[in-house]
């Protein structure tokens, strides 16, 4: 059963920075995908951010292009979140996935980390 724990949120001010992990165990990391989403007070879970455990290719949604990076360590089997620039409307709970491969539905999730960014 892979289990997925998130650290490293918390209160930044706008523009400011802050690095999210997930560390995750489990399974073997050398394939499939750790992805980042986030939901905000009211709205709907939100895809943020991926990255293939294998070769790190990475994937971003258009409102975190050019300002979050996603990394991941898969000797330490850690996933990275570093996210400058930051904006209020970033506000939300950030929650990590896994899944074992590229297609279908991320199987397993963390607990999720708090982010406010305040104006």
């Amino acid at each position: 059963q892979v289990q997925l724990v998130e650290s490293g949120g918390g209160l930044v001010q706008a523009g400011g920075s802050l690095r999210l992990s997930c560390a995750a165990s489990g399974r073997t990391f050398n394939r499939g995908l750790l992805g980042w989403f986030r939901q905000a007070p009211g709205k709907e879970r939100e895809y943020v951010a991926s990255i293939t455990w294998a070769g790190g290719t990475t994937y971003y949604s258009d409102a975190v292009k050019g300002r979050f990076t996603i990394s991941r360590d898969k000797v330490k089997k850690t996933g990275y979140l570093q996210m400058n620039s930051l904006k209020p409307e970033d506000t939300a709970v950030y929650t990590c996935a896994d899944k074992a491969k590229a297609e279908g539905s991320y199987e397993f999730w963390g607990q999720g980390t708090q982010v406010t960014v305040s104006s």
